[in-house]
């Protein structure tokens, strides 16, 4: 799975973050599940809003469950209203048996043949350009989302700088996607600069890949 999502600033509010581990994967799946209802690659991988619904907590548990067991997952402290999911360098992208682990098991009994086609299409296109365009070690968000009513509040900003001054103490550069066009100067603020831009498989919606040079 290969994400990579935030929010613009606009009021800032001040948050301390912390590492989350395997009992707040419930708690920060939820949470991303609504930042992600209205993405383009969510909306199009299941156009339908109830079922979409019902899918997006079950992929979004996956993703940050991978996160805690396989990588590093940071979110906001008390309460818990933002997670970024990162994967490290040397295991920056995700792996089949790694992702049956944290529980991408028949996936079609849960979210249907049609999105699991589309769902999987943008996957193995999203793998392909990271390792065309990151053959250097480097850090993967894979995740990034901020609870709804907190958007545009400098949370997502916040929940990234953890890895991203190591990423800098290190001397490593750091990757994302994303299909939100608002998101681009969010991410260039934060210093990553877009790759590559264009079109999804299968008639999907514009994603734009990122990378933040090593500092």
């Amino acid at each position: 799975m290969s994400l990579g999502y935030s929010v613009e600033t606009e009021m800032t509010l001040t948050a301390d973050t912390m590492l989350l581990a395997d009992g707040h994967v419930p708690e920060a799946s939820a949470v991303l599940a609504r930042a992600f209802f209205d993405d383009p690659l969510f909306g199009w991988v299941e156009p339908d809003p109830m079922r979409r619904a019902q899918v997006l907590p079950w992929l979004m548990r996956i993703g940050t469950q991978y996160g805690t067991s396989f990588g590093e997952v940071h979110g906001t402290a008390d309460p818990l209203n933002g997670a970024a999911v990162w994967l490290p360098p040397g295991a920056s992208t995700v792996d089949p048996a790694r992702l049956e682990q944290a529980g991408f098991v028949d996936p079609a009994s849960v979210i249907g043949d049609a999105a699991l086609q589309r769902f999987g299409a943008f996957m193995e296109h999203a793998e392909e350009l990271h390792h065309r365009d990151m053959a250097d070690r480097h850090w993967y968000l894979m995740i990034l989302g901020v609870d709804p009513p907190f958007q545009g509040r400098g949370l997502g900003g916040a929940i990234m700088q953890p890895v991203l001054k190591r990423a800098d103490a290190d001397h490593l550069p750091c990757y994302l996607e994303t299909a939100k066009e608002r998101n681009v100067p969010f991410y260039r603020k934060h210093g990553f600069d877009v790759v590559h831009e264009g079109m999804m498989p299968l008639d999907g919606p514009r994603f734009w890949t990122m990378r933040r040079g090593a500092r």
